[in-house]
């Protein structure tokens, strides 16, 4: 997870306002910040008065995670999430979970800039979290991550990698002599997409590594991907 020591260092030297946070099932990372780090973070934003975002767009992959931080500290979290990852990418359907005092202000916010989803895109996610859809899907969809994961660690083979055996994405670091961006132009010779870091970065230093996304692909297309990425990563390592 994040780096409290470093977090309550700025806290206390400026004026933060909040601290944006992906606690379950961080992307590109994949890690899933335990309960006590969860509740160092909660301690550290009531000290400083420090309003908490909390991002749960793929929480639903993990299987028995800590509890929200929305949870923890109502009082000063807003967790946001929606549809597009745990059912389907079209579904442009978001929701927010705020404290009562802000709700007022938020839905001005709202109005303001987009001011509703569609009624049909609402009305269909409203009936499918009634009949047990989207619990079904979710479930569903978490064996299909760790059937993708799987598949990435017998196809990476040895290449150092960082995730989650539930995510949908791994994070592949670099040696130092390997350039992400050469690898990512490589790959796109063989239609591979793939990200460096750099849309991730948060600091001048951006490390060389890319994240690859497993879930949008047919299995076997995936496993001819992956075979791609670890012989192009092999031949600019050998470089």
């Amino acid at each position: 997870g994040p780096d409290l020591e470093a977090l309550e260092k700025l806290c206390r030297q400026r004026s933060v306002r909040a601290i944006y946070t992906m606690p379950t099932m961080n992307n590109p990372l994949g890690w899933v910040m335990d309960l006590p780090r969860r509740q160092a973070l909660v301690a550290i934003a009531r000290k400083y008065g420090v309003i908490l975002i909390e991002d749960g767009a793929y929480a639903f992959l993990a299987e028995d995670p800590p509890p929200p931080l929305a949870t923890l500290a109502p009082e000063c979290t807003v967790y946001i999430s929606g549809f597009s990852k745990n059912i389907a990418a079209g579904l442009r359907v978001g929701f927010v979970a705020a404290p009562l005092p802000w709700v007022s202000k938020m839905e001005r916010v709202i109005r303001a800039t987009i001011w509703n989803t569609p009624g049909v895109m609402t009305a269909l996610v409203s009936s499918w979290i009634d009949d047990g859809t989207v619990v079904r899907l979710e479930g569903e969809k978490r064996q299909d991550a760790r059937a993708r994961q799987r598949l990435a660690t017998e196809v990476l083979g040895p290449l150092p990698r960082v995730g989650h055996p539930g995510s949908y994405f791994v994070w592949l670091p670099l040696a130092e002599e390997v350039r992400a961006d050469r690898v990512a132009v490589a790959l796109m010779r063989e239609q591979v997409s793939v990200s460096t870091a750099q849309p991730f970065a948060t600091s001048a230093h951006v490390p060389h590594a890319i994240r690859l996304a497993l879930g949008s692909v047919a299995p076997d297309a995936l496993r001819q991907a992956l075979t791609k990425v670890r012989r192009a990563i092999e031949q600019h390592t050998d470089c």
